[in-house]
């Protein structure tokens, strides 16, 4: 039997909490930089990673190369705010509806394999997982830490979950940004967009097919597995 690997995005697509992120981002390195963090909107950059955006704005500011030292340093300190947010911001965190159920019966499904790939690096996005207890053994994850670009990403839970299992046959990733749709368009991925807020012709505008807002349908999400298409060229 081919399998289907489905890799997921984490921010806004299991949990949400990126306005959050994305604050604490900017406001961990004004803290240890002493400037302002130009932009909070990731599609200024030239790809939506963590390890990009901060490599762009350190060689804007500095004119130089990231030294790895200062990666450990800010990531420490962004987990750190980011533990403090959690506990004084409560609601921020939350777990996109269904989707710890729906990931524990899909690991239960011989047919599924599971991935997570995001644009942040592991050690926010684990704190987050944690957090809301949303289960992980077992998955191909891929990270922000040393790839630059989406695509380098999900090419590394690709390559982690076909190293394990040899009977992929199709691949569907799950993601909640225009980036996502862009990412999987250029892989040619077939794409599930989540938007819980029920704005789904963002996603659909730039091609996404299918758009849901949660997971809490299970049947429903199964059916978008199996008639998930890439991404359409926008009109």
């Amino acid at each position: 039997m081919q399998k289907t690997l489905l890799i997921f995005d984490i921010d806004g697509t299991l949990l949400y909490s990126n306005k959050i992120d994305s604050q604490c981002f900017a406001q961990t390195y004004t803290h240890i930089y002493g400037r302002p963090f130009p932009t909070i909107d990731w599609r200024k950059y030239p790809a939506v990673s963590d390890t990009t955006i901060f490599a762009t704005v350190i060689r804007d500011h500095f004119e130089r190369a990231v030294d790895p030292a200062e990666v450990v340093v800010f990531q420490e300190a962004f987990v750190q705010l980011i533990q403090e947010k959690r506990i004084a911001e409560p609601a921020e965190f939350q777990e996109v509806p269904g989707a710890r159920t729906a990931i524990m019966k899909l690991m239960a499904m011989e047919k599924f394999v599971l991935g997570i790939g995001t644009g942040g690096w592991k050690a926010p996005a684990m704190v987050k997982l944690n957090h809301l207890d949303i289960p992980t053994t077992g998955m191909a994850m891929a990270f922000a830490d040393g790839n630059f670009t989406r695509e380098a990403i999900l090419e590394e839970s690709i390559t982690l979950a076909k190293s394990k299992h040899d009977d992929i046959g199709r691949i569907v990733y799950v993601g909640d940004a225009i980036w996502d749709v862009e990412t999987t368009r250029n892989m040619g991925l077939p794409f599930i967009g989540i938007r819980r807020k029920g704005d789904e012709a963002v996603l659909k505008s730039a091609g996404s097919h299918i758009v849901l807002r949660n997971f809490v349908d299970f049947d429903h999400f199964l059916l978008a597995v199996a008639e998930a298409e890439v991404p359409a060229h926008p009109s």
